[in-house]
């Protein structure tokens, strides 16, 4: 099996998980961006902002899969 065939199966396995973690990413960093663009805040801050979508990221998927299984 090559690579790129490797490539392929793992995209044809989690295409749904990637495509969410994208839409996740983008709308947490467009989030960020239009907040310190009307802010004006520190660039530490900002960071600080970017660096905690991370715990965000895991937190909101870790709910969801909470409230999936409490159904």
């Amino acid at each position: 099996m090559s690579i790129v065939d490797s490539i392929r199966d793992h995209v044809r396995e989690h295409r749904s998980g990637m495509v969410s973690d994208l839409l996740f990413a983008l709308a947490w960093v467009t989030l960020v961006e239009v907040f310190f663009t009307v802010v004006d805040g520190p660039q530490w801050a900002y960071y600080l902002f970017m660096l905690a979508g991370i715990v965000a990221y895991f937190g909101f998927f870790w709910s969801l899969e909470r409230a999936r299984e409490a159904r």
